[in-house]
């Protein structure tokens, strides 16, 4: 497969610049391994060379970052953002998603099924380049790209936009890296009087700092953070998983995830408790010593 353009991920706290010259890994990754890693790309040990590989199969199996990339709307993991939010579009309890797309940056739709499309094995896009191929394939599939000049990623000009566009109740993704997001997006929601659902992804990297905008979020993946665990997770309402948990932190948030969960086809065991977060150290990811998620 052909890469088009230049793009920069994360990819187990590790930054990745993918182009037509290659896949270079521009930092050590932060997590040794993963269990939820390990099922999907068959790596026990993580390092710069299985993040490599990780790439390359997401290139030969998915056309990420090709002209041809694939919209596969099939559920990859049992609590994604894209597939939980699928669920709120088809059953109507949101009205438009705002997304991010390597190739096309901030995207906008009210379709379940290209959401999932874009978001399934997808890692956090921190740049993108634009893939005209790529963004007429949305635009087709019902999805409205924010910038189709240079494929800009940004998240609050992207919900500004879809209340523009007259949606209503919005529910937009923001990956870790741009943590301060989440509080320009509140900011605005408040004071307009709009509804949006704020789902934090991709937070492997998050220190410390970035806490008290992730906490602002209505649904956060704590991703490999143990920072997210400690300091999220004990304020969550409601706990999904335990490999790689997501936290319901306000009543819309668990409203909705509940709502998700109403129609998983898988069996679940629901128990009530005191205290979250809950934790099984035998399933949860293994960071290297350095990282400053293993440290604080």
């Amino acid at each position: 497969m052909r890469v088009v353009g230049e793009h920069e991920i994360c990819c187990c706290g590790a930054r990745v610049r993918i182009s037509a010259n290659g896949i270079e890994v521009l930092s050590a990754p932060l997590v040794e391994y993963c269990p939820l890693h390990e099922v999907l790309y068959g790596t026990k040990h993580i390092d710069g060379e299985a993040v490599r590989e990780t790439v390359k199969m997401k290139i030969a199996n998915f056309r990420f970052c090709c002209g041809n990339r694939a919209l596969d709307a099939e559920p990859v993991v049992a609590y994604g953002a894209s597939e939980m939010m699928r669920v709120w579009l088809e059953k109507g309890l949101v009205d438009c998603s705002v997304v991010v797309c390597e190739g096309a940056g901030t995207v906008i739709t009210a379709n379940g099924k290209l959401v999932q499309g874009i978001g399934a094995r997808l890692t956090g896009i921190i740049r993108t380049s634009p893939i005209p191929s790529v963004i007429e394939r949305i635009r087709l599939e019902g999805g409205t790209v924010f910038d189709k000049t240079s494929a800009q990623i940004d998240q609050l000009e992207g919900v500004k936009q879809a209340f523009d566009s007259g949606f209503r109740r919005v529910a937009v993704s923001v990956a870790g890296f741009q943590p301060k997001v989440i509080s320009e997006i509140r900011e605005f929601a408040t004071s307009a009087d709009l509804d949006v659902l704020i789902f934090s992804v991709c937070n492997t990297c998050v220190d410390n700092a970035d806490v008290k905008h992730i906490g602002k979020a209505d649904v956060v993946c704590a991703s490999a953070s143990k920072i997210l665990r400690r300091e999220i997770g004990s304020k969550a309402l409601l706990q999904l998983g335990v490999t790689i948990p997501v936290y319901a932190l306000t009543e819309k948030g668990k409203r909705l995830v509940l709502a998700y969960l109403s129609q998983f086809s898988d069996k679940l065991v629901v128990f009530r408790t005191r205290k979250l977060p809950y934790l099984a150290e035998n399933r949860i990811p293994k960071l290297k010593s350095c990282s400053n998620n293993q440290t604080h």
